[in-house]
């Protein structure tokens, strides 16, 4: 390899050596290539395995009858229509005469939102309260307490439903009740029936608290020594730095409350104030199934869950992955 000489006048001459290009490594580029077509070989398959159902009921809500129920199953509509979204959303206000018929109402989706949307800022406030308390501020008795709270996460829903359904209708002063509780039926039938017993949640507080404990306690002192109280600290110095975790609970928190159906339709007696998964049951009847309806009803009401996912998805797996990191 030849050297280049600069002659430039009045500097000394010094021999330029080129430094030799390095070769990619190519043991390297083939193992990274293997593993990544290894990765996609495992991940397709699940990916269509999981994918699949929702592709055909969406393939379906735009099905006439014959097609859904043909031998030869039709990922792709050959007669597509909008019969079945036009028969869902075509009524204004459920009657009992128009449950029979299978219509469906645009105000159960009003009353899932209303009650989602509830659930998650309440919930999501609170368990951050909560979380700070546990994670930030020292007093007798706070990691008994804290396990203690999280041993309510083993205890299945099914043994609370009856002690939360007896709560629910002896509120006092609400629905005819005394101030003992008794004579009415408190919160039953009522949004506040739905939207009360899910303001916090165990594993929220959890979360939020494991994130929680990896702010450093020096930007706390620092606001305290500023005059801030507890209340402004938690809201101005460690909300604002627990954006991610926060995302995340209220993704969980607004997919469960949206989803739930049991509760709703236990509470819930008013046909205009059930919720759209209690509202898709009524299609499901012993003789007849509106299947068309039934299909169309389900795609709107899981629209909501992917928009909020698709607009929450960067922060909600940088919340769950700091999370399961730091904690």
């Amino acid at each position: 390899m030849s050297g280049v000489v600069d002659e430039t006048p009045g500097v000394p001459a010094v021999a330029v050596v080129p430094r030799p290009a390095k070769k990619p490594r190519e043991g390297n580029n083939q193992f990274s290539l293997r593993q990544k077509l290894l990765t996609y070989l495992v991940l397709a398959p699940m990916a269509i395995l999981f994918l699949a159902p929702f592709a055909w009921l969406v393939s379906a809500a735009f099905q006439p009858m014959g097609e859904i129920f043909s031998s030869t199953p039709h990922w792709i509509p050959e007669h597509p229509t909008l019969a079945g979204f036009k028969g869902f959303l075509n009524v204004g206000t459920l009657t009992k005469a128009q449950q029979g018929q299978g219509h469906g109402d645009w105000r159960w989706f009003v009353n899932s939102a209303f009650v989602a949307i509830s659930i998650t800022v309440l919930q999501t406030f609170f368990n951050a309260l909560c979380a700070y308390t546990f994670a930030k501020r020292n007093f007798p008795g706070r990691n008994v307490i804290f396990v203690a709270f999280l041993g309510t996460m083993m205890v299945p829903g099914q043994v609370t439903l009856i002690p939360n359904y007896l709560i629910i209708q002896h509120i006092p002063f609400f629905g005819g009740n005394d101030w003992l509780g008794n004579g009415g039926h408190g919160w039953l039938d009522s949004y506040f029936g739905l939207i009360m017993p899910g303001v916090v949640s165990a594993f929220g507080i959890f979360l939020l608290r494991q994130y929680m404990m990896s702010i450093p306690d020096q930007l706390l002192e620092a606001a305290r020594i500023d005059g801030a109280s507890e209340f402004r600290i938690f809201w101005s110095v460690v909300l604002p730095l627990c954006v991610p975790a926060l995302a995340a609970n209220a993704i969980f928190t607004f997919q469960g409350a949206w989803e739930d159906f049991f509760w709703p339709l236990i509470i819930m007696s008013s046909p205009e104030k059930i919720t759209a998964p209690v509202g898709l049951a009524l299609f499901v009847v012993q003789n007849r199934t509106s299947w068309t309806l039934l299909f169309a009803g389900s795609v709107i009401a899981t629209l909501p869950m992917i928009i909020v996912f698709i607009i929450f998805q960067r922060q909600f797996v940088q919340g769950i992955a700091v999370t399961g990191v730091k904690g």
